[in-house]
Order: structure tokens, then C-alpha cells, then sequence
């Protein structure tokens, strides 16, 4: 084991990326998010990334509004059909992972994320002509075709984010210094989080005031909300034609292995490398946790005096807005700290936090203060923990990792969305969310006492090869 100073970690190809004079003249060094924000390549990144992830979110709004204005599905078996969508766009995620992280290694990661975003762009602008095309097909073991139809979009909408994702956060380190990828992804994180509760508080009447301003044109024109979603990612698409990364097809073209062997290399990297695994364990445990208060935020907020169960978007949004702004922090001044003491730091939080909500349970202002600092204390496992996968995974590495890391994330995700609400219902809410405090601090001491045995990951100008 031996450690790099600044200029030997600079010639590292996961720690160097192609930057000179005539494409990216801003300099590279300083705290905070403003050297981030003058690196035009992640600009061009971090935009798409909106065009991109709004798509995301909205899409599911999107689908509600079909199945309930094309199939007139009442409100008893409208979530069944939302759930035969959710079931299809998580299918691809376990299937095709880390199949996907592999081939993105073997690709020009700006192509990747321009096609990923044009064919869903595609595949959303031919919704509406599948709907009128299949209306009078009738149905299959009482589904109709149309719906069938839905589906099969949603799977490959879904497939291609596969490929879409490790591709995301490979180019990051091609484009972002070493010593600014923790601001590059909290300001990700930050984006992300914010997206998510516009796209769910402000879809549905975003898409209806597209649609209503599109039949002002043409009554007859019914496609306003499939050309939002599918604009959005055409837009993504065509912002990232104006990325560079420094690869080229010809520095890809070498012999490389089977797939198969790839994704046995993956995991073989993953078993050397103690960093990069329990950086993984944790975003695992982190979704995980997440997902379980997805599920459990509609039996919490039925439990508070004045919220109706159909209003649980306002403890996911209160989440939602304690993670923006500990990523916010994180971009700031996170770099004066290793990445394992933050993330310690933030499992400790998260665990007080979850104690917290099951104590607060059915007191408005405790519920939403906990489930803020849950999501304040979450963005400093997230951040951290990304950007050491990031940081530490050569580039040839890069997308068998994160493919690896896309299956495991999603495998672990079914879990607590199938058991959380049946366990809330046998045992009680308080139990559950006592069981997860206790998962999360396990996890977290776990992971430090492991790390401990090596020199803690940061952004300092030390670092450290195994």
C-alpha cells in the first residue's frame, strides 16, 4: 500500500480528466460549488440531467393520467394497474443491471446518454398513436391491448435507463477534477431531490396545463402530456450532444473479455476492495431505508391529526427537502472532511431520526421534522458514498461497478416496498421504524469499523492505492 501525492493521483485515468485551455479554461481547485459551476462540460451534464430525471419523475404521473382517461380505471383498481407499471419499470433494473454497466464501459459514454434519451423520447411520442391504433382491440384475459401496450413502453423506457445510469455517473469523473466530485454530487443530489418533489407535487397539473394549451390549438390534439415527457428527454438528448469527455470510439476499441467475465471482474473488484464494497452496502441500506418510508409514509400520515392518507407527499417532500439541503451543505463544506467520518456521522443521524419519527408518529410538526432530518442525515451516507465510488474505481472499472451497484440498488429496493407495509400491519409502524434505526446503525458502524483496518477515502490531496 503506498500514497499519492497531487501529482501522481492526477495521472491516474480516474483522477484526471481531459481538460485543457481551448474546452474548459476554469480552474479546477477551490471550495464550494463554484468551480463546479464554471466547468462548462458538467454544466452540459448537469443539464441534461434535468431535462432527463424531470422525464423521470413525471412519467409515472404521466401514466396515472393515461390509465385513468383512456381505461377509466375507478379508484379501487387504479392502483393495480400503477403497480403493473411499477412491476414493469423494475423488471429491466434487476435484469439488466449490470449487463448494462458492462457494455457502457465498451461505448462512448456521451453516446450513450445521448441515444438513452432520444429513443425514450421516441418511445413516449408513440403512446398516443398506439392508444388510438389499439382502442378497438379489445383485451387479453380482460386487459386491454392498449394497456398491454403501455407496459411494453414502460419496459423499454426502463431498459434503456439501465444503460442510461451508468453511463450518468461514469462521465462524471471523466469531466470533474478528483477534488470536486463531492460538490459535483451533492449538486446531483440536490437536482435529483428537487426534481422529485416538483415532479410529483407540480406533475399532474403540469401535464394538464401542456395538454389543455395543445387542444386550445386543435381540440382534436390529445398528445400535450406524452410531448412534455418525451420533449424533455429529446431535450436531454440534444444538450448532451454538446458534451465532451475525451473519450473517442478508437481509445475504446481494445480486446476485451467476455460479458460474462466482465461482470465476474466487477465482483471481483468489489470482493478486493473494501472501500468501494461498503461505500455500496450503504447506499443500499440507504435506499432501502428510503423505500420502506415510501411505502410506510401513507399508514404514518393516516395516523397524524389533520393529514388524509392521500396527502403522504408531504412527509416524502419534508425528506425530499432535508436531503436538497444536506447536500447543499455537503457541496460547500463537505470537502474539509473523509468520507467515512460524514458518512458515520449521517448513520448516527439517520438512526436518531428514524427513533425520532416512530416516537412523533402522530404529531404533525414532529413527524415532518424527523422525516427532514432523516433526509438531512441521509444526503451525508449518499454523497460521501458515491463519490468514493467514483474516486476509487479506475475508469475501466467504472461501469461494471455502477452496473453492479444499479442491480443491487434495485434487487434491494423490492424488498422493503413488498415487506415494509405488511410488517407495519402484523407488528405496528413503531416497531418497523425501530427496526430500520436499528439496520442503519449497524450499518454504519459496521462499515466504519471495517474501513478503519485502511486509510479513510476523502478528498484531501492524500490518497490511497490498495
Amino acid at each position: 500500500m503506498r500514497t499519492l501525492d497531487d501529482t501522481d493521483a492526477m495521472e491516474l485515468p480516474m483522477a484526471s480528466p481531459d481538460r485543457d485551455s481551448e474546452t474548459d479554461p476554469t480552474p479546477d481547485h477551490g471550495p464550494g460549488f463554484g468551480p463546479i459551476l464554471r466547468n462548462r462540460r458538467f454544466l452540459v451534464l448537469w443539464s441534461g440531467q434535468i431535462f432527463s430525471q424531470l422525464a423521470d419523475k413525471v412519467y409515472l404521473v404521466l401514466m396515472i393520467a393515461l390509465i385513468s382517461s383512456h381505461f377509466h380505471a375507478n379508484e379501487d383498481f387504479i392502483s393495480n394497474w400503477v403497480s403493473a407499471v411499477m412491476i414493469a419499470f423494475t423488471i429491466p433494473a434487476v435484469l439488466f443491471g449490470s449487463l448494462a454497466g458492462v457494455y457502457v464501459d465498451r461505448w462512448v459514454k456521451r453516446d450513450v446518454l445521448v441515444w438513452t434519451n432520444l429513443w425514450r423520447g421516441g418511445l413516449v411520442l408513440l403512446i398516443p398513436g398506439l392508444l388510438w391504433a389499439t382502442q378497438d382491440w379489445g383485451k387479453v384475459w380482460t386487459v386491454p391491448i392498449g394497456f398491454v401496450g403501455l407496459l411494453v413502453i414502460t419496459f423499454l423506457v426502463s431498459t434503456l435507463t439501465q444503460f442510461f445510469a451508468p453511463a450518468e455517473q461514469t462521465a462524471i469523473p471523466l469531466i470533474v477534477p478528483r477534488s470536486q466530485l463531492l460538490p459535483a454530487n451533492s449538486l446531483y443530489t440536490t437536482t435529483m431531490m428537487v426534481l422529485l418533489i416538483v415532479g410529483f407535487a407540480v406533475g399532474e397539473p403540469l401535464l394538464a396545463l401542456v395538454q389543455s394549451s395543445i387542444q386550445s390549438l386543435n381540440p382534436h390534439w390529445t398528445f400535450g402530456r406524452e410531448l412534455l415527457v418525451g420533449g424533455a428527454y429529446a431535450i436531454a438528448g440534444l444538450l448532451l450532444l454538446c458534451l465532451k469527455t475525451g473519450e473517442t470510439a478508437d481509445s475504446l476499441d481494445i480486446e476485451r473479455p467476455h460479458v460474462l467475465q466482465d461482470i465476474r471482474d466487477g465482483v471481483q473488484y468489489l470482493q478486493d476492495h473494501h472501500h468501494v464494497r461498503n461505500a455500496m452496502v450503504q447506499l443500499i441500506i440507504l435506499f432501502s431505508v428510503f423505500a420502506a418510508l415510501a411505502v410506510l409514509a401513507v399508514p404514518l400520515t393516516a395516523d397524524i391529526p389533520g393529514l388524509k392518507p392521500e396527502q403522504f407527499g408531504f412527509l416524502l417532500a419534508s425528506g425530499g427537502v432535508g436531503m436538497a439541503i444536506g447536500a447543499f451543505i455537503l457541496g460547500h463544506w463537505g470537502q474539509r472532511f473523509p468520507h467515512l467520518s460524514l458518512t458515520l456521522l449521517g448513520s448516527l443521524g439517520m438512526a436518531l431520526s428514524l427513533f425520532a419519527l416512530s416516537w412523533w408518529s402522530t404529531q404533525l410538526v414532529g413527524a415532518l421534522l424527523a422525516t427532514a432530518a432523516l433526509g438531512f442525515c441521509g444526503a451525508f451516507v449518499g454523497v460521501p458514498m458515491q463519490t468514493t465510488i467514483q474516486s476509487e474505481t479506475p475508469e475501466a472499472m467504472r461501469g461494471k461497478v455502477f452496473g453492479l451497484q444499479n442491480n443491487a440498488v434495485n434487487i434491494a429496493l423490492s424488498l422493503p416496498l413488498a415487506l415494509a407495509g405488511v410488517a407495519a400491519a402484523i407488528w405496528g409502524l413503531q416497531p418497523v421504524l425501530n427496526a430500520l434505526a436499528l439496520l442503519v446503525l449497524l450499518g454504519g458502524l459496521l462499515s466504519w469499523s471495517i474501513s478503519r483496518s485502511g486509510v479513510v477515502p476523502s478528498t484531501s490531496t492524500n490518497v490511497t492505492e490498495s
